[in-house]
């Protein structure tokens, strides 16, 4: 029975509420205080899938099922080549495993764990998806996470098989992009086929000039060499590839008027003070720290002439080719006694450089034919080249490591808690190259910050903690994270946005920006 009192639907009226207060247009306050802060809740606004309006979104949704189906139609081509039924049959699962993560790419599905593949990082996976993205799907949890996850998805594809664990997808894409850089490769390698010596009769003052200039043009030369990112360019010719990579001063020069933030000044004061640090011993190695570099030999415990140099890679093939000409220049030049190399476990975002990559790099050089149309004596200055940094490996000048946290979701903020032997070890170097697009976004939260939030609170603890060391990040500009810009940052971004549409994803514009950090300091954990 309706009660007396009930109003009908057709009878229903609204409070018009006229004498209370107006309805207040309230935004979250951001930053987010630190304690509010975890990877699914960034400093700024994180980026994710279904903002139509953000590079997310037509990464989420087109490029990495593309991505994804050009890796598929290469493990095609190497199932063609076999003869071995096992293998055969081994492969046609991977095969398998890639097109069912492309079906859940292409319908947004929900993210679920990480099977347990025997590699270390499984658990850091499982725990984060775990606390902070249960029930997100590859559009609704964060740009950076979702993307991270599709790559370890497509690990887990071979990671689980008999005979395929270690194939890479991407690896001949990366090995054809070196060959068809051949112009950049070779004016490098005849320019510095010989040892660095300065010319007779230069004062110090003149040296020191000298060396500014080479060190300001390399540095340019190590950061657009950047822009030959797989995950972006995987249709692109070899003239543009020509027009990418010139080395030439005058290109250099017109390029670094598109550096939006430019630290390199302070970098280069910086690197010439490490040279002055002859003869002081470096932190005591504990076991931990040899755990992390792996086997310590007597020299690594007294300190040549010059610093600690690490450099956490980007891409393989022309761009870590640049990342080593740039690194035999710190150690010609005594500025750097020691340069550490960080690499990726397994394949990542495409071109990130595995050990693999590494390895082939160096030997292509020696032993090679890759460059068959080029001058007998072009081919001599790259193997030279070659020899001289397999040298500085037998001599632990040079150091390739490959730590799991490099390929979690996490972004770098958490670095210090999550893997806190990789923070001590980072903090006993003197200066921390972050090369690339996808470093710059873990350092950053890859968040939408202000452009004129500084280097410094961008990064959070990796300025912030006590022992964080001084870091450098070089990146070409190809996501929608700008920060860095100076007081004007937000006008210089406006303005852009109005005149250049993408141009945060056009890879014509730059950062190199350093934070001082706190080297020195006691480094302590909770």
């Amino acid at each position: 029975m309706e009660t007396t009192g009930a109003i009908k639907g057709s009878e229903r009226r609204h409070l018009r509420l006229e004498n209370l207060p107006q309805r207040k247009n309230i935004q979250a306050p951001f930053p987010r205080s630190p304690r509010s802060v975890d990877p699914n809740n960034p400093p700024w606004p994180a980026f994710r899938g279904y903002h139509t309006y953000s590079f997310a979104n037509a990464t989420m949704g087109h490029r990495l099922p593309t991505i994804l189906g050009k890796a598929i139609d290469d493990v095609i081509a190497t199932l063609n080549d076999q003869s071995e039924e096992d293998k055969i049959i081994d492969l046609v699962q991977c095969i398998e495993r890639m097109e069912y993560l492309k079906g859940e790419l292409e319908r947004s599905a929900k993210l679920r764990p990480v099977v347990d593949d025997g590699e270390a990082d499984v658990a850091l996976w499982n725990k984060e998806i775990a606390k902070y993205f249960l029930g997100k799907d590859f559009m609704n949890a964060t740009w950076l996470f979702a993307e991270a996850y599709k790559y370890r998805r497509l690990r887990e594809c071979f990671s689980v098989s008999k005979y395929w664990r270690n194939y890479d997808v991407f690896f001949r894409q990366k090995c054809d992009t070196f060959s068809r850089s051949t112009d950049a490769v070779f004016e490098l390698s005849m320019r510095f086929v010989e040892p660095f010596k300065h010319a007779p009769n230069l004062t110090d003052n003149e040296q020191l000039e000298k060396e500014r200039l080479m060190f300001m043009e390399l540095t340019q030369i190590c950061l657009w060499g950047n822009s030959t990112d797989l995950s972006l360019l995987i249709n692109m010719t070899e003239e543009q590839i020509k027009s990418l990579q010139s080395t030439g001063g005058e290109a250099l020069a017109e390029t670094e008027k598109n550096i939006l933030g430019n630290h390199m000044h302070r970098l280069w004061e910086i690197v010439k003070d490490l040279r002055e640090k002859k003869g002081q011993p470096n932190a005591v190695f504990d076991d931990e720290e040899i755990a992390v570099s792996g086997a310590v030999n007597a020299k690594d415990h007294m300190k040549a002439p010059g610093g600690r140099v690490d450099f956490i890679l980007d891409n393989a093939g022309f761009e870590l080719y640049c990342d080593c000409v740039y690194a035999d220049f710190l150690i010609q030049s005594g500025f750097a006694s020691q340069v550490r190399f960080h690499g990726k476990r397994y394949p990542w975002f495409v071109s990130d450089v595995t050990k693999k990559d590494w390895e082939w790099l160096l030997n292509i050089m020696v032993y090679g034919q890759l460059f068959s149309k080029v001058s007998e004596e072009e081919k001599e200055s790259l193997k030279r080249l070659g020899r001289r940094w397999k040298q500085y490996e037998k001599e632990g000048k040079w150091v390739y490591e490959q730590h799991p946290f490099w390929c979690t979701g996490y972004t770098y903020w958490d670095l210090h808690s999550e893997a806190p032997d990789l923070f001590l070890h980072l903090s006993r170097s003197d200066l921390v190259i972050f090369k690339g697009d996808l470093n710059h976004r873990k350092l950053t939260y890859d968040c939408a910050a202000p452009a004129s939030t500084t280097f410094e609170d961008s990064i959070g603890p990796m300025a912030s903690a006590a022992g964080a060391p001084r870091v450098c990040s070089m990146r070409t500009i190809k996501s929608d994270v700008v920060v860095g810009l100076g007081e004007n940052g937000d006008e210089i971004a406006e303005k852009l946005n109005k005149d250049e549409e993408g141009w945060k994803i056009s890879g014509k514009y730059a950062v190199v920006l350093v934070s001082e950090g706190r080297p020195g300091e006691l480094v302590r954990f909770a």
